[in-house]
C-alpha cells in the first residue's frame, strides 16, 4: 500500500484566551490509501473559522473540545485523487470537513460533489456555504424583515454579515452595517449596497450613533458580535423588533468574569423583543434549497461576496489569529493546493 506524504496543523498549546500562532503546530504525515467506502483527497481550500476557537480552550462548547495533538477542524474543498466509492471519480471536487490538512482519507459519507461553475471552488466556503447558508436562513426564517423595516448588522464586512444585508435588501428593508475601519464600511455601502455603515471603531458612544442611522428603530439586528454591541443594539430596537444571535466573536476567548455581558435587557420587556440564537445545522434538510438561491443570485449579479484568500497551509494559525484583530475582509480562507 502506498503511502503519500503530506502535512497537518495541530493543536500544540489549548487557547485559554485569543489565539496566537504558536498555539499550532504544522506537522508531517503520511497518508495511506482509502478503503472502500473513502476517498483520497488533496486539500484545495480549508475554512478560517472565528467559531473554531470555541473548541480550543480544552472545554467543551457546542462541540467536544480538541485534543493536544489533535488536527484543526474546519470546512474543505478537496480534489478527488482515489476513491473507493463508486459515486465520486478521480478528479472530482467534493466539499466536506476534514480540517486543516494538505491530504486525507476521509469517508466518502457525507461529502457533497461540487458540479463546476463561474465561481472559484472556494465560494463552496464562503458565499455557498456555512456562512452564506447562515446569513440566508438567519434573515428569511428568523428575522423575517418586512419591506420599509430597518435591518441592523454587525461584522457587516465578514463572510455572514456582508450575505445577511444583501438578502435583506432584497426583502425591502433598509440595511445599516457595522464594521470596523473607514475602508470596510465604504466596501459595505458602495459595493454591497447597504444604505449605511457605521464604523465602530470611530464611533464614541455606538448606540447613540446607531440610533442616528436608525432614527424609525432597528427591526431585525442580525449579531455577530455580542458583547457591547449587543447591548448598545438592544437600546435601539423598535418595537417587536427581532434580534438574530449568529456569532459571538466579542467572547470568544474571553474568560466568563472578563465578558461584557448585557445590561440592557429591560429592553427585551419594553419593546416586546425576541431573541434567539441559532445554529444553521438545524436547518440541514433545506440547505439544497438555500443554496439554489444563492447561486441563482451569485449569477444574476444581485448578490457579491469577497474572500480574504492567504497561500499556504502554514499560513493558517496566523490568519486565524488575525480575525480576532479584524484583519480579514470577506470570509477567509487558505488556499492549501
Amino acid at each position: 500500500m502506498s503511502t503519500l506524504p503530506s502535512r497537518q496543523v495541530v493543536l500544540a498549546r489549548h487557547i485559554p484566551g485569543l489565539p496566537e500562532p504558536e498555539h499550532f503546530r504544522v506537522e508531517p504525515v503520511e497518508v495511506g490509501e482509502p478503503r472502500d467506502g473513502e476517498l483520497r483527497v488533496r486539500t484545495l481550500f480549508a475554512s478560517v473559522d472565528p467559531g473554531t476557537l470555541a473548541r480550543l480552550g480544552g472545554v467543551d462548547s457546542y462541540a467536544p473540545a480538541l485534543e493536544l495533538g489533535e488536527v484543526i477542524g474546519s470546512a474543505t474543498v478537496g480534489e478527488v485523487l482515489a476513491s473507493r466509492d463508486t459515486r465520486y471519480a478521480v478528479g472530482d471536487v467534493v466539499v466536506g470537513g476534514w480540517g486543516w490538512r494538505e491530504h486525507a482519507v476521509v469517508s466518502a459519507r457525507g461529502l457533497r460533489k461540487v458540479d463546476p461553475g463561474p465561481e472559484s471552488a472556494s465560494a463552496e466556503l464562503g458565499v455557498l456555504g456555512i456562512p452564506g447558508l447562515t446569513a440566508y436562513f438567519g434573515i428569511l426564517e428568523l428575522g423575517r424583515p418586512q419591506a420599509g423595516e430597518t435591518v441592523l448588522v454587525s461584522s457587516a464586512a465578514g463572510a455572514v454579515g456582508s450575505i445577511s444585508g444583501q438578502i435583506a435588501k432584497r426583502q425591502g428593508a433598509r440595511v445599516v452595517g457595522i464594521a470596523g475601519g473607514p475602508e470596510k464600511c465604504r466596501w459595505v455601502v458602495e459595493a454591497l449596497g447597504f444604505d449605511a455603515c457605521l464604523d465602530y471603531r470611530a464611533e464614541k458612544d455606538l448606540a447613540a450613533a446607531i440610533r442616528r442611522e436608525c432614527p424609525q428603530g432597528v427591526g431585525v439586528y442580525l449579531d455577530n458580535v455580542g458583547g457591547s454591541t449587543l447591548d448598545a443594539a438592544l437600546t435601539c430596537m423598535a418595537l417587536k423588533g427581532r434580534v438574530v444571535v449568529s456569532g459571538l466573536v466579542a467572547d470568544y476567548g474571553v474568560p466568563p468574569e472578563a465578558r461584557a455581558g448585557l445590561k440592557n435587557t429591560p429592553f427585551l420587556i419594553i419593546q416586546r423583543l425576541r431573541m434567539e440564537g441559532f445554529v444553521v445545522f438545524d436547518y440541514a434538510a433545506r440547505f439544497g434549497e438555500a443554496r439554489a438561491a444563492l447561486r441563482r443570485w451569485l449569477q444574476d449579479g444581485t448578490l457579491k461576496h469577497r474572500e480574504h484568500v492567504v497561500e499556504g497551509l502554514e499560513s493558517a494559525p496566523a490568519v486565524f489569529a488575525g480575525l480576532f484583530r479584524g484583519e480579514n475582509f470577506g470570509r477567509a480562507v487558505v488556499k492549501v493546493g
